[in-house]
């Protein structure tokens, strides 16, 4: 973690009087973050979708309603923080269209082609194959830090 990003949490925590609340990660989303971050910060991505897979083969635990992370751009810079509401595994070929539109880069139709083209590729790493059915972690969230003016948004 950078410093940057530890600076970032504390502005949050000073602003919203919540000192000693811990955020849970930082991270970029996909392969685009920059486009993605600010998605986010114009509030219209309010979900993310990921392999559940990978959370097997890296071992790391799945996501958690109320956790805290930090969204970075593609510097590694920290653009936004956001709230998780609310977590599910399900088939991707059973997303919907509804949830697919939250994630605010397209239509279904683009979101699939997209997340295929992702998974596919990710999936060869280790020597695995995508399949329609296969699951994914769909997550919403709320963006907490800051709003328009560079302060937190309302709780």
């Amino acid at each position: 973690m950078n410093n940057k990003v530890q600076l970032f949490w504390d502005d949050f925590c000073a602003v919203t009087h919540q000192e000693g609340l811990e955020f849970t990660g930082a991270f970029s989303f996909g392969t685009s973050a920059d486009w993605l971050a600010d998605l986010v910060m114009e509030g219209k991505k309010i979900a993310t979708s990921s392999g559940f897979v990978f959370y097997e083969l890296e071992k790391e635990v799945l996501p958690k309603p109320d956790e805290y992370y930090i969204i970075l751009d593609g510097q590694e810079e920290p653009a936004a923080i956001i709230q998780i509401q609310s977590v599910e595994v399900v088939p991707m070929n059973e997303v919907s269209e509804e949830f697919a539109l939250a994630e605010g880069e397209g239509d279904y139709s683009y979101w699939w082609q997209a997340h295929e083209t992702f998974f596919t590729a990710s999936l060869a790493a280790y020597n695995m194959e995508f399949s329609p059915d296969m699951l994914v972690v769909c997550e919403r969230f709320k963006k907490v830090y800051p709003n328009e003016k560079g302060t937190p948004l309302n709780q």
